[in-house]
């Protein structure tokens, strides 16, 4: 969903962009022309032997939560070991930026700042440590960590929008964890966010911050709401629930500069 926003962001404002796509298992997502899948070490080597971009905006990876406690070798493979053939083959000169998340910290504790120590609870926060650790090794290159994103996504089914959406028009049952607090932002606000970011100098470890945190349920009860999606869910503590999930994880930052400036909260 990260990726697909930010790729719309581009093509609506007119940035050069080329959008790759995984490889095997999804449909092309609308704007995007290439696949790969960067996992497979030889197809990536191929790759940069053509393309030599400047910038690179690395927003793959698998990030269910719960997928990646059933099989945490796929878990690597997609997000760590992917990340790793990406730094070895770009060009040296290449700009990496990666997009991150809050569940490199364990939730309980926030606000978080970027200097926090990272304290991950699940296999899927372990393999964000581990790939901003690969990344911040390159020189030049950006780790961005954010919570929720709210929009569309490329197939109508994931992100916390979509969602909602498509389990209410299949009639599913939804549990929403009650003691959950995150940063969400609007997905288009974001996307933007992370483009004046990457096409900045900025290196290290930046935060994409909110306005105010918000809890799981009152952000779904918005988002019902505010798209008239006529859902209705019920709540769980996230200790009942099968997969590891964050408590307080609202984000930070230690910088004061205008690329720092608070996202407004969905709810705002």
């Amino acid at each position: 969903m990260l990726g697909w926003s930010i790729l719309q962001h581009a093509l609506r404002v007119g940035i050069p962009v080329t959008g790759f796509c995984n490889g095997k298992t999804r449909a092309l997502a609308p704007g995007a022309t290439h696949r790969i899948d960067l996992d497979d070490e030889p197809a990536v080597a191929r790759l940069f032997e053509v393309e030599t971009p400047r910038l690179i905006i690395h927003c793959a990876g698998v990030c269910d939560v719960a997928d990646c406690e059933r099989s945490p070798e796929f878990a690597h493979a997609v997000n760590v070991e992917a990340t790793r053939i990406l730094c070895t083959y770009a060009p040296p000169d290449a700009r990496i930026v990666y997009c991150s998340s809050d569940h490199v910290f364990g939730g309980g504790a926030g606000p978080y700042y970027e200097d926090s120590r990272p304290a991950p609870i699940s296999v899927y926060g372990r393999t964000r440590v581990a790939a901003e650790a690969l990344v911040q090794a390159r020189p030049g290159s950006l780790v961005i960590r954010s919570g929720l994103w709210i929009g569309p996504s490329s197939n109508g089914r994931i992100g916390h929008l979509d969602w909602l959406r498509s389990r209410h028009a299949r009639g599913l049952p939804m549990t929403i964890v009650s003691d959950e607090v995150r940063s969400a932002v609007w997905a288009a606000d974001a996307a933007a966010r992370v483009w004046e970011l990457a096409r900045s100098s900025l290196t290290g470890t930046r935060h994409i911050t909110a306005t105010r945190p918000i809890d799981r349920p009152a952000l779904a009860t918005f988002v019902n709401a505010h798209f008239a999606i006529g859902a209705v869910f019920d709540t769980a503590l996230g200790a009942t629930r099968n997969a590891p999930h964050l408590g307080n994880t609202e984000l930070a930052t230690r910088f004061t500069d205008p690329l720092a400036t608070p996202l407004a909260s969905p709810v705002d």
